[in-house]
């Protein structure tokens, strides 16, 4: 075998294998430029790879019920923010802001920032009214 069809069998992998690899992008899921704010109290915290997920059971805008489903960030992404598995368990109160799914009867949602019961709050992608500028 060639050195050149060497190279060319390892290009070739390394293109097919490439999507496997690349990570998607939430814009297709959330309408990413829209923030609403869910106050209520934790179902559930999936504490996963690839992505984490917190249930949070609270009233809609239009005063009904739901469980949202805020997706999050891998476990690795929350361990460097302080985040393990017991950080959340049910019943805690929280206060989350996150971009709502595209899908606008859905209660999917894309966890930008949170504030957890002990007063800390996390994630930095939007800052909030009461924040220091």
């Amino acid at each position: 075998m060639s050195r050149w069809s060497l190279a060319l069998g390892v290009a070739a992998m390394l293109v097919i294998n490439a999507p496997a690899r690349a990570h998607h992008s939430f814009a297709a899921y959330y309408l990413e430029s829209d923030t609403i704010e869910i106050e209520g109290e934790v179902v559930e915290f999936q504490y996963k790879n690839p992505h984490s997920w917190l249930q949070i059971d609270a009233t809609d805008a239009l005063g009904r019920r739901a469980v949202y489903s805020a997706e999050w960030g891998s476990v690795p992404a929350l361990e460097r923010q302080g985040v393990s598995r017991g950080t959340l368990k049910p019943g805690d109160r929280v206060r989350v802001w996150a971009s709502p799914s595209k899908n606008l009867s859905d209660t999917r949602v894309r966890l930008k920032k949170i504030k957890l019961p002990d007063g800390r709050t996390l994630g930095g992608q939007i800052r909030l009214p009461d924040e220091n500028r």
